[in-house]
């Protein structure tokens, strides 16, 4: 097997230059800042973090959103990946399982986290950290833009509680704010990923606070 760092320096090649040209919020710079939180978490929460980089280096190269629902075809181009790579099988095994667990889903967030692994929990908080604070807010009217979702509409009654948001007609990037960004502060696996998570959830708060009071002219 090469080195660690070769392996992080291909898949990092890898990975831009599938994302590189992306522009709904799941772009290279997405996976750069997941990379760079999980690293940050690992050194504070543990795990083998080979497979916490590979993970989220790894984790949008084939996301559901832009691949016609392929939910398994992620896992397919990372093994080939990591195998051309000569990563160890169990490694490559563990960063797949991970990535397969990561999506958010509003039945889920009513379940127990079927990330079952240090190293998953570490990489699931990472990417849900990034659909926080500023970058989070960014990255939601950029998504909304690309699936022709308009920033607000009143005449949808907010709501907590939508089984699923990516069906619902007539959806909006702010609604998308109550159906899953206000909702990831409680679904954090790591005491580190928790503490950043209340930080940015407030300023999401403070957003949507004023937001509010820009729309209704008070």
């Amino acid at each position: 097997m090469p080195s660690r760092k070769e392996v992080i320096n291909k898949t990092k090649e890898y990975v831009r230059s599938r994302l590189g040209k992306e522009t709904t919020g799941h772009d290279w710079w997405h996976a750069f800042r997941v990379w760079q939180m999980a690293r940050y978490i690992a050194k504070k929460e543990g795990g083998d973090l080979l497979t916490i980089e590979l993970a989220a280096l790894l984790h949008d190269i084939a996301d559901w959103k832009f691949n016609k629902g392929k939910k398994y075809l992620g896992s397919k181009l990372i093994k080939d990946l990591l195998g051309k790579l000569k990563v160890d099988g169990e490694i490559i095994k563990n960063v797949c399982e991970v990535i397969e667990n990561m999506s958010f889903s509003l039945t889920g967030a009513r379940a127990k986290s079927r990330m079952k692994t240090k190293e998953g929990k570490i990489v699931q908080d990472a990417d849900r950290l990034d659909a926080l604070g500023a970058i989070g807010i960014a990255r939601t009217f950029a998504t909304g833009s690309f699936f022709g979702r308009p920033i607000f509409n009143p005449e949808i009654k907010i709501e907590k509680r939508v089984e699923d948001f990516r069906k619902r007609d007539s959806y909006s990037a702010i609604h998308h704010f109550y159906d899953k960004l206000l909702l990831l502060k409680n679904l954090m696996n790591t005491k580190t990923g928790k503490k950043l998570a209340g930080e940015r959830h407030k300023f999401l708060e403070k957003y949507l606070k004023q937001f509010f009071k820009e729309w209704n002219l008070k």
